[in-house]
């Protein structure tokens, strides 16, 4: 691979990962599967080996192991593969990991490449395309205070046609105290394998709009060129009332107050930038069940402030103000429909269209 869309065009019907699985757990190529040629206690085992006995002994041992780990899976998970199947295999850097997995693929009469370089070659790429090379195309901006519906919006413009990078959905977190989401966040090298991907399938020609975010997401880090290309792409904000941002998350963020004691222990981790008093009544809300209430007043008294001091920064880039009434569903299409005109405005001038073909 030279580039990382070159993976798509080849038309492998299998991706198979052959490194143990803590290692494919950190990272892996899109869509891979994982079928370890040695496990994480074998992996260990033969390393010690070979450093304590002999590269020899190490590599006997781990040539059975690994026949007997490839014998289960023709067996097993690729038992129903008919005489076409086209599989490619990696390891970490296309070694005997690999090598030994493929050769025995390809006696059996399976058409089998191997990813030269291994995964290895894949994090090149990757890197280069989130730390040095950046979004291919034009940015916006979207941005607005905690509980906009910023990405409920983001998904209505890529229903609409527009290009989108949903920084949250692939970090699998909403990016505040309260942004867990269900299953945990992926690595920082699998969120940066996601990332990469995305970025390299966007039309150069036409824009996308992002979700303005700080430099962190959750316990995971946007990538040098991304966060560089978010702080100088314009800016759109959406402005809502405050007690309609506050209806809204309560009901964005039901499956974080139906966790018991969830909302307390994370009201809990505000307390030392927050007197004693303020702290106690959020709490007192939270028990009551009172989650507008609450919302309102995180928002008023944490967020909001927060949110303005880091708009300064970015201030020269905003290109508009959109008023947004209320956060229904209709109020949600007709924001998304003043954003995609907005983008439009701002991109009249580079002739860019906002849709394939336009």
């Amino acid at each position: 691979m030279t580039a990382l869309p070159d993976l798509g065009p080849a038309g492998f019907d299998t991706i198979i990962d052959a490194r143990s699985p803590s290692e494919f757990a950190e990272d892996h190529l899109p869509g891979a599967i994982n079928l370890p040629v040695l496990d994480d206690s074998q992996r260990a085992e033969v390393g010690t080996i070979y450093k304590q006995v002999s590269p020899f002994q190490a590599r006997k041992i781990g040539g059975a192991l690994a026949a007997a780990n490839v014998a289960r899976h023709v067996a097993g998970p690729l038992a129903d593969r008919d005489g076409g199947w086209r599989p490619l295999v990696y390891c970490w850097r296309g070694g005997q990991r690999s090598g030994a997995f493929s050769t025995i693929l390809a006696q059996i009469g399976w058409r089998t490449s191997r990813l030269e370089g291994g995964w290895k070659s894949w994090r090149a790429l990757v890197l280069r395309q989130v730390q040095d090379l950046g979004p291919p195309c034009p940015l916006v901006v979207l941005d607005g205070n905690t509980g906009s519906a910023k990405t409920e919006i983001l998904q209505r413009l890529a229903l609409h046609g527009l290009q989108v990078i949903d920084l949250e959905g692939l970090a699998n977190h909403r990016g505040s105290l309260f942004g867990a989401m269900p299953g945990r966040q992926p690595s920082q090298k699998l969120f940066e394998s996601r990332l990469a991907v995305t970025l390299a399938g966007l039309d150069p020609s036409r824009p996308a709009v992002v979700e303005a975010e700080s430099s962190r997401i959750g316990d995971l880090s946007v990538p040098k060129a991304v966060w560089q290309a978010l702080c100088a792409a314009p800016r759109l904000r959406l402005q809502v009332p405050l007690a309609e941002r506050a209806r809204y998350t309560s009901r964005a963020y039901a499956d974080a107050v139906a966790e018991p004691g969830r909302v307390e222990a994370t009201v809990a981790r505000l307390a030392p930038l927050h007197p004693a008093e303020q702290i106690e009544a959020w709490r007192g809300m939270a028990d009551r069940g009172q989650w507008a209430a609450l919302a309102e007043g995180l928002m008023r008294e944490h967020y909001d402030p927060r949110y303005e001091k880091s708009r300064a920064r970015h201030g020269e880039n905003e290109r508009g103000v959109i008023p947004v009434a209320d956060l229904s569903h209709a109020g949600l299409d007709a924001a998304a429909a003043r954003i995609e005109a907005a983008v439009e405005r701002l991109h009249q001038d580079s002739g860019l269209p906002l849709r394939p073909g336009a």
